[in-house]
């Protein structure tokens, strides 16, 4: 019987699983803060790979990088209904400038009150449509194509590490267009960005589609996501991309003088990932042992540790590991050259083991004084840790043949956890319910993944009864999956003829 390196088990809690492994693999903890998280270098070194991943495609759509203010005048979304509305209860705001001392406390001044409160940034719509009010004059000025990476707040009531925290990071992406095609397109085209980002990069299989009327993001005209599957059958929205229309525009003022010298409003867009993405990677790839980090966005590929004594032989070791480290920072890996780390912290070989293992690094190279004897290495794969026997599984190879092989190992562990979770993700999923006791019946297990439905598209109050009755069962609609089959008969939520297919799951 294998023991594990963490102390519990994903079949056993999924919930406590998934903070152990945040917990052992260094990726972050409590601040003192409700809801907000010290992310630390393990965890942050994943973010800054998906930042240069995610930006290059970003830019090589032709977005360029800039930055608005954390804070944004109250009137600004007072200006937008609906999309205040979706977002107040989530808001921070700011309504003094300075403190002061009273009866051995610090507290507002009144004296300092501002004359508008300032909310802290849920997200930047509406001061980067104030800024393009002012951008935008002509036709000429068209298309606007920008993105900021930030932080953001929403004052979560219930709150988990990187799912779902009250200050998160980001990108959010905001256009302007002087069509509704044009709009349109760049809405979907982002969208594309983020479903091949994800599975390219973080080897996490996707679903992208549009959302329902009732998922949509505030304000907005359509809203698209991406959804991935957790190992426990649950959904996560990845990444969502939004076609506002003139929402903004006319809230805003955002208006162009277009060709024949009239006054039109611009269409807008607005799209964003968040660090969620490696709430996903967690749970997407991680075992019993730990996490399991896609090679391409691994803050270091391989992890070399030198099995040290304290012994005259230790630099003989040592100097064995910075050739080898050298020789592997030639080649390149994904178009990039290999990470490689040399491990040589004060601590005990099998203590560093372990914590690589846990932290995910998905080759860990050992080197001990045979190994420099004999020119050989003994490496261990992280996609996969065991052998049939249930032993550890490390492989002594020479150690020219690990140089020569780290490339295509990377590639083949890239590729491995891709495609662990496109099987898992595609045999979850149900197609053959075709009425409402069916889908109840679906999710009666402990473990269930999403069913596809027909469906009729409802909207307005009736689409608010169907959801009722979801939320009764703790489910949620995901999206209308892009490429979809036909729908077929009739809606099992209204009985009406069914116009098109849509993901129902419990989600996150």
């Amino acid at each position: 019987m294998i023991k594990h390196a963490l102390n519990v088990t994903r079949e056993k809690d999924f919930a406590a699983w998934y903070q152990a492994v945040i917990s052992e693999a260094d990726l972050a903890e409590e601040s003192g803060v409700r809801g907000c998280m010290v992310i630390r270098p393990w965890g942050y070194g994943i973010w800054e790979r998906i930042q240069r991943l995610l930006d290059d495609r970003i830019k090589a759509t032709g977005h360029e990088n800039c930055y608005f203010p954390l804070f944004i005048p109250l009137s600004y979304f007072e200006k937008e209904a609906e999309h205040v509305d979706g977002f107040a209860k989530e808001m921070a705001v700011v309504t003094h400038h300075r403190l002061i001392q009273k009866d051995g406390r610090l507290v507002p001044d009144p004296d300092a009150k501002l004359e508008e409160p300032l909310v802290v940034r849920p997200t930047s719509e509406t001061v980067i449509g104030a800024a393009f009010s002012r951008w935008i004059q002509s036709w000429r000025d068209l298309p606007v194509l920008i993105n900021q990476w930030a932080n953001v707040v929403r004052w979560e009531m219930r709150t988990r590490m990187f799912l779902r925290t009250s200050e998160f990071l980001w990108q959010e992406g905001h256009t302007a267009h002087a069509s509704e095609a044009e709009a349109r397109e760049e809405t979907l085209k982002m969208l594309e960005v983020y479903r091949s980002f994800a599975e390219d990069c973080l080897a996490m299989p996707v679903v992208a589609g549009e959302k329902p009327e009732n998922e949509r993001f505030p304000g907005a005209v359509s809203t698209y996501s991406i959804e991935a599957m957790m190992q426990d059958g649950k959904a996560l929205q990845a990444g969502t991309s939004h076609f506002l229309g003139t929402t903004f525009s006319t809230a805003q003022n955002i208006r162009f003088q277009n060709a024949e010298g009239e006054l039109e409003l611009a269409q807008t867009t607005s799209w964003g990932v968040s660090t969620r993405m490696i709430g996903g990677v967690i749970m997407v790839h991680g075992d019993d042992d730990g996490l399991r980090v896609p090679p391409r966005v691994a803050p270091w590929q391989i992890v070399i540790v030198p099995m040290l004594r304290d012994q005259p032989e230790d630099a003989a070791i040592v100097d064995y590991c910075k050739t080898l480290q050298q020789e592997l920072a030639v080649f390149s890996a994904f178009g990039e050259p290999v990470r490689a780390l040399l491990d040589l912290r004060p601590a005990k070989a099998a203590t560093k083991r372990w914590g690589w293992v846990k932290k995910g690094a998905p080759i860990v190279v050992e080197v001990g004084g045979r190994d420099v004897a004999g020119a050989n290495v003994s490496v261990i794969r992280r996609d996969r840790l065991y052998r049939e026997d249930g032993k550890l599984d490390s492989a002594v190879v020479p150690r020219a043949q690990l140089v020569d092989e780290a490339t295509a190992m990377l590639e083949s562990i890239q590729q491995a956890l891709h495609s662990q979770a496109r099987e898992r993700m595609d045999t979850n999923i149900r197609r053959d319910v075709t009425d409402y006791a069916g889908l109840e019946a679906a999710f009666e297990g402990t473990k269930p993944g999403w069913v596809e439905v027909s469906w009729s598209k409802p909207s307005g109050a009736e689409l608010d009864k169907v959801v009722e009755r979801l939320k009764a069962l703790k489910l949620t609609f995901r999206n209308v999956p892009e490429g979809a089959a036909p729908a077929e008969g009739n809606c099992i939520f209204t009985g009406a003829p069914a116009v098109e297919r849509i993901l129902v799951a419990r989600a996150y």
